[in-house]
């Protein structure tokens, strides 16, 4: 049913990758998100949670210059007091990396613009020479159409497999690689348009899925069965069914236990595509309709 679609809206989706460690720590964690361009000018769009946390990076890798830089030549103790002072603690982000997976040839800026109420924010890569995504969505022109029972599409990059990667000796800093894998695989979820979402004032600003946005779909499209774009996957709530089982004996493995089950269901909230044209041209950011 989306085999065509999904295809088609590949060419201009693409993944952000993160590593990161905690300090005293050297564990490396990855983390993905999504986000698909609008246009050849470097225009795409994301979820605003996700560029805060692509802001972030900054902030984290300036206090971990400052510690790398200031405990040159420290013992450990004087190291344990610059900690103190930077408020650095075993749990505490310590380093942050992030890359673009095949989005521009190269990045001299990017520029944020935060929708003030909405879970959306627009990216501009500027400086590059060579883009390295194809085609442009087509976002859906009639936006009242969206009905209830509407079967579709999400895309994006919920399982960061990538490996390339590694925390450099000599730097003590991580870095990335070209040994490695440096992409993950995208991975599409389908569902039913089951509610609305609406703000104060009546207007809506959301649509509601009958299954999970995973994590790290996070600023991927929504699209129908043509590849038309009807939203972006912004998060996922879980509300409680109220079908609990506490105490209830079962068989498993040959064996009597006792078990307690609560369950929940898990529905995908998307950002409604006509909030995104809204903001598109706000911003004076050319895009289709169709």
């Amino acid at each position: 049913m989306f085999a065509n679609a999904i295809k088609e809206v590949a060419n201009y989706t693409r993944a952000i990758h993160s590593i990161s460690r905690n300090f005293g720590n050297p564990k490396i964690h990855k983390g993905s998100a999504s986000l698909f361009f609008v246009n050849q000018e470097g225009w795409a769009l994301t979820c605003k949670h996700v560029a805060q946390w692509i802001g972030q990076a900054d902030q984290v890798n300036k206090r971990f210059a400052n510690f790398i830089n200031e405990s040159k030549n420290s013992t450990g103790n004087q190291q344990n007091k610059l900690a103190k002072k930077l408020g650095l603690t075993a749990e505490q982000l310590f380093e942050m990396r992030i890359t673009f997976v095949d989005c521009v040839d190269q990045i001299k800026n990017l520029k944020f613009i935060i929708h003030p109420e909405y879970d959306l924010a627009l990216l501009k890569f500027e400086g590059f020479n060579q883009s390295l995504f194809t085609g442009a969505p087509t976002f859906l022109a009639d936006d009242q159409s969206i009905q209830s029972g509407d079967m579709l599409c999400r895309l994006g990059f919920p399982f960061p497999e990538f490996t390339n990667y590694k925390l450099d000796q000599m730097s003590q800093s991580l870095k990335w690689t070209k040994e490695g894998m440096a992409r993950s695989p995208r991975f599409p979820i389908e569902g039913m348009v089951t509610r609305f979402l609406g703000g104060k004032k009546g207007e809506i600003h959301g649509i509601e899925m009958s299954t999970p946005g995973l994590r790290g779909q996070s600023g991927g499209p929504l699209f129908d069965s043509e590849g038309r774009i009807y939203g972006m996957q912004s998060r996922t709530k879980h509300l409680h069914l109220g079908f609990d089982i506490e105490e209830k004996e079962v068989i498993a493995h040959g064996k009597a236990k006792k078990i307690n089950d609560y369950a929940f269901i898990h529905l995908g909230e998307c950002v409604h595509v006509k909030v995104i044209k809204d903001f598109l041209r706000q911003h004076q950011v050319s895009f289709q309709e169709g």
